[in-house]
């Protein structure tokens, strides 16, 4: 009986666990118009050692350019691009905090619409996030049926 009892609690506990350690990946795609004169700035939030890999289009009617910079948690720019279409570009943060995302339309007469992708990867220990996981799980899974067994054999 009293073996019943204790099994939903471990269950529980392992459950907590699971949802402790688990972070999403962050993947994000926008479409948003950057207007003539005007800047747009996004906000990502980072820690040390995300991967980061932010891509986007630019259209326009005439000219499907605008300027583009990142800048990190202590208002540094972490890259500047000029009148560019489109861009990829990955890094890895080495500070955690804000990172902005700034574009600017100033120099051009004319609307621009911006297609937004970025994805975030997380480490953890340096190993990717999935894969941590996944190693916790089977840790745990092959330390749940060891102890089965074990208490399963009479002495």
């Amino acid at each position: 009986m009293i073996r019943l009892k204790k099994e939903p609690i471990h269950f529980l506990f392992i459950i907590i666990v699971s949802a402790i350690l688990v972070q999403l990946s962050d993947a994000t795609a926008i479409s948003f118009k950057v207007l003539k004169g005007e800047e747009i700035t996004k906000s990502i939030s980072l820690v040390i050692e995300d991967r980061v890999l932010v891509k986007f289009t630019v259209v326009g009617q005439t000219a499907s350019t605008l300027d583009f910079y990142i800048t990190d948690s202590n208002g540094d720019v972490e890259v500047e691009y000029s009148r560019v279409g489109t861009v990829s570009y990955p890094f890895v943060c080495d500070e955690a905090g804000e990172y902005v995302l700034h574009f600017s339309n100033t120099d051009t007469s004319e609307d621009k619409h911006v297609t937004l992708d970025y994805e975030i990867q997380h480490y953890i220990f340096g190993i990717p996030q999935m894969l941590f996981l996944t190693l916790i799980i089977v840790l745990v899974s092959v330390a749940a049926v060891a102890t089965f067994i074990l208490m399963g054999k009479p002495r």
